[in-house]
């Protein structure tokens, strides 16, 4: 008999990448939990783990071990909300995570229509980075988070993780509220080819959606000034220092003097949001009450955002 704990070892190293990061988040030291994976692969005569320069990686035949894992992982999530007697009414513990954005906009207003509708159901939210929120979903501390489709973000054929297209969050042009641009409806992107700009931090989602979408339309960004948060880079710009691309969904001070402009033209960059919860878990009520409320709170999203405030 497989020791299943093993499979869940195996599976975190996977996940993150090595054995220090995997045996860090299950809290085992490297070397036993190295000696688990060791001693799954003598129980079924083969080697799951080779060297790889300093440390070491799965081998094909783990590969092929951790498909039967995940979907034995899956199996358990169903059999775990069918044995708990869960009926169709949301109750018990529902923990959601997700980025500031999709918290305030989304997970926020989500958390409070399932507590007034269902006293039963205890919704618990937490504030995380998208990498962190996926950790957590993977270690069974949440049940749902909101992400982006993104590079380093699990691909949507990922059997771990059960994915669904929330909606668009469009990039809008923002100026200062004396530029030239502001009194327009709306702008080319290639318009602004020789303005300065204002640009997210390299390494960021939203710094690749700027640089891309400058590349398409023939240019790069002179990028004077750099800035992680939106409402620094908005602050930035109502001082007439450059122009950026900020999503419509990302909530700035309304006493700053800025303008939002439409993008025109066959490429508008945006952030895909997803929902994302584990594979199996779909059928649990809380987390399917959750799924529903998110894609009506999303859509009346898309219809309020329509036109920039």
């Amino acid at each position: 008999m497989i020791d299943l704990r093993r499979l869940r070892i195996l599976r975190a190293v996977a996940h993150y990448g090595t054995v220090t990061a995997a045996a860090r988040a299950l809290h085992f030291t490297p070397s036993a939990a190295s000696q688990q994976i060791r001693q799954l692969g003598r129980e079924l005569g083969v080697t799951l783990l080779e060297p790889n320069g300093r440390g070491v990686r799965l081998t094909p035949a783990a590969r092929t071990l951790l498909d039967h894992a995940d979907a034995i992982h899956t199996r358990w999530e169903q059999a775990e909300i069918e044995m708990r007697g869960l009926g169709t009414e949301p109750s018990g513990l529902l923990r959601v995570a997700a980025f500031p954005m999709a918290l305030s906009r989304l997970l926020a207003p989500m958390a409070a229509t399932l507590t007034a509708r269902h006293p039963q159901l205890d919704v618990r939210v937490l504030e995380a980075e998208p990498g962190e929120c996926l950790d957590l979903l993977f270690q069974g501390e949440i049940e749902l988070t909101v992400i982006e489709a993104a590079p380093g973000a699990p691909p949507r054929t990922d059997a771990r993780f059960d994915q669904t297209p929330l909606l668009d969050d469009v990039f809008d042009l923002v100026v200062s509220d004396r530029h030239r641009l502001a009194g327009r409806e709306s702008v080319a992107l290639a318009e602004t080819a020789a303005e300065s700009w204002i640009l997210p931090t390299p390494g960021t989602t939203c710094h690749a959606h700027t640089m891309t979408a400058c590349a398409a339309v023939g240019f790069t960004p002179d990028g004077s000034h750099q800035a992680l948060n939106w409402g620094a880079v908005a602050s930035l710009v109502a001082h007439d220092l450059g122009v950026a691309l900020i999503p419509r969904m990302t909530d700035i001070s309304p006493g700053l003097p800025i303008a939002r402009v439409l993008l025109e033209g066959p490429y508008v960059p945006a952030r895909k949001m997803l929902t994302c919860v584990r594979e199996g878990s779909r059928r649990n009520p809380a987390v399917a009450a959750a799924q529903e409320e998110l894609q009506r709170l999303a859509a009346t999203a898309a219809v309020s955002i329509a036109v920039p405030a």
